[in-house]
């Protein structure tokens, strides 16, 4: 049965670019009515789900939760709530994605505010350490990247993008590799003369986009999510690519 499914993925994979299916489970976990609440409340995308979609996104999250372990720093306290946040967030990246435990990942310590990092001597904001398998946030900056859902700054999408990044290079597994394969597709659009000349030219994105090419794909999806419509219009490529890497439409364009 395994190879069977293996042989009909690689054949999907080659013909449509995506897995044969995502979501597959025996029993489904809830959240608790307070839990759901609190996701209704926070997150545009699961009202957006159907309802057996919500189930399968509540599944994911309880799973997450469990997965990982949270550590407060500098005197935060976690909560029920910070895991909730921080799971679901990760759980809507990786919708698409038939594997979204990113194994990559292990640990997250949230601190109250900027933090100084002893790993390379300065203060952040947020960071993912692959070698600790560790992922670090400040919680006023977490918050503060979910406040306003159309300025194309959010701290947790774009940190969790760097797990599922590594992710992707570490694992073998359908989604890990659509992922890894559009995330090169995308590197090879940015080393286009003449689509890097118009990236420059129409300063649609923030500098700090052209660090390199992580940094790159982690602001592309903050704009991909936070302003589908607007970025899919002026630069459709790339909102093609991104659309194809996650193996979902977030913005319904």
């Amino acid at each position: 049965m395994v190879l069977f499914i293996s042989l009909l993925d690689h054949l999907h994979l080659h013909f449509f670019n995506k897995p044969t299916y995502i979501h597959f489970y025996f029993k489904l976990k809830k959240l608790s009515w307070q839990g759901e609440r609190f996701i209704k409340d926070k997150f545009i995308f699961y009202n957006r789900l159907t309802a057996k979609q919500k189930n399968f996104f509540q599944h994911r999250v309880v799973l997450f939760m469990k997965d990982k372990s949270f550590e407060g720093r500098g005197g935060f306290e976690i909560n029920n709530q910070v895991k909730l946040y921080i799971s679901s967030t990760a759980v809507m990246l990786t919708f698409g994605m038939r594997e979204f435990l990113l194994p990559a990942l292990q640990k997250i310590f949230v601190y109250p505010d900027i933090y100084y990092s002893t790993i390379n001597q300065t203060h952040h904001k947020g960071e993912f350490n692959p070698r600790l398998k560790a992922l670090v946030f400040s919680w006023k900056d977490f918050l503060e990247g979910f406040a306003d859902g159309k300025d194309n700054l959010n701290l947790a999408i774009h940190e969790f993008i760097h797990v599922i990044q590594i992710n992707s290079m570490k694992e073998n597994d359908i989604s890990a590799t659509i992922f890894a394969d559009s995330s090169k597709n995308l590197t090879k659009l940015l080393l286009n003369d003449k689509i890097r000349q118009r990236l420059e030219a129409t300063k649609y994105f923030r500098a700090y986009a052209f660090t390199n090419r992580f940094e790159f794909l982690a602001v592309l999806v903050e704009y991909f999510i936070e302003n589908p419509l607007e970025f899919k219009q002026k630069f459709p490529e790339f909102y093609s690519r991104i659309r194809e890497m996650l193996n979902y439409n977030f913005g319904g364009y």
